[in-house]
């Protein structure tokens, strides 16, 4: 569109023909045309009219950004190949020349838009992946604290999962893993990385912590998408007992006093016990010896267990029944 026919187009137009160019920008991605795509957004980045509005110019830096995205796949590509070359030979040479200057320009594209409140997960994520590649530590950590814990920023999970992974390669300290991790568990409890954050806490010498460790394994548990997460219950069994040995109960009757009028039927009925006796034997003993210490011999899903005869498990089971008598909350005479 010439530049005459560009100034005769309404404000409004203007923008709607901004959003049209980068749909079809999308499009062609999503089709594989990246060297189409990539003219359609060159194209659309000259265009100019009028002074931007605040929505315009995060259109604009939008079709920038995923102008960047790909200079940032092309750099990819550069870094996959560097890595089979040889330092001292000449394409290797090229290649890093090649990278540098697509780092510098998806560096430019990349940063207008990651400073507008928003989720820019996969913009976020290449724009690290380069100030890390280069060694620019402290910028990589700079962008991630501020699409964590700037406030204009909408709350998102994955940004305090990406700052975690980073700290996590920098050996950061555990102090500080946990405090990434605890405004994690406020907005997700049911996310993967809680059972890390677990261990985590239970590793901590701090006894608050120990604490938040049995309340995040509880946590997790309530969400149905984890009732068959095996970890998750040798975990609560293995520190349900350690909790009660160090004369913990209130923790552990804190946490089942919210539950004990649900847990029984979202977790240990007889057609559960059925179930994954059926489905899985070892999630089964993991979660009677649970089961028991929370409800008691009583428990439908614990009687049930404890009475399979299998030759294999049959220790394993008489050794579930002993914890049971001597860490149950319900009934210690067992």
């Amino acid at each position: 569109m010439n530049g005459y026919l560009m100034t005769c187009l309404p404000v409004g137009f203007f923008f709607l023909l901004l959003q049209i160019s980068l749909q079809h920008a999308l499009y062609l991605l999503h089709h594989g045309m990246l060297e189409d795509a990539n003219r359609n957004l060159s194209r659309a980045e000259t265009w100019r009219y009028g002074e931007k509005s605040s929505s315009q110019e995060v259109l604009i830096n939008l079709i920038q950004a995923y102008k960047g995205l790909l200079q940032y796949y092309t750099w990819s590509k550069k870094k996959m190949e560097l890595s089979n070359l040889d330092e001292d030979d000449y394409a290797y040479n090229t290649a890093s020349q090649t990278m540098l200057n697509h780092s510098w320009k998806t560096s430019v594209n990349l940063g207008a838009l990651i400073q507008t409140p928003g989720v820019w997960d996969p913009f976020v994520k290449s724009y690290v992946e380069m100030l890390e590649f280069y060694g620019d530590q402290d910028g990589a950590r700079e962008v991630l604290t501020n699409y964590a814990y700037d406030e204009k920023f909408p709350s998102n999970p994955n940004a305090h999962v990406y700052l975690y992974n980073f700290l996590k390669r920098e050996k950061a300290p555990r102090e500080k893993l946990i405090s990434v991790l605890k405004i994690l568990y406020q907005i997700v409890p049911s996310h993967k990385l809680m059972l890390e954050f677990h261990r985590l806490l239970r590793k901590s010498e701090k006894k608050d912590h120990h604490k938040l460790g049995l309340e995040v394994l509880f946590g997790v548990l309530d969400f149905a998408g984890c009732t068959k997460n095996i970890t998750a219950w040798k975990y609560l069994a293995k520190y349900l007992r350690q909790t009660l040995m160090g004369n913990h109960l209130p923790w552990v009757q804190e946490e089942w006093n919210s539950r004990k009028t649900w847990w029984p039927s979202f977790h240990f009925s007889s057609f559960w016990a059925k179930s994954d006796w059926k489905e899985d034997k070892a999630l089964a003993c993991e979660k009677a010896l649970v089961a028991g210490i929370l409800l008691g011999k009583g428990c439908r899903y614990f009687r049930y267990i404890c009475k399979q005869d299998h030759q294999v498990l049959r220790k394993k089971i008489r050794r579930i029944r002993k914890s049971v008598k001597k860490h149950s909350i319900v009934n210690p005479g067992l």
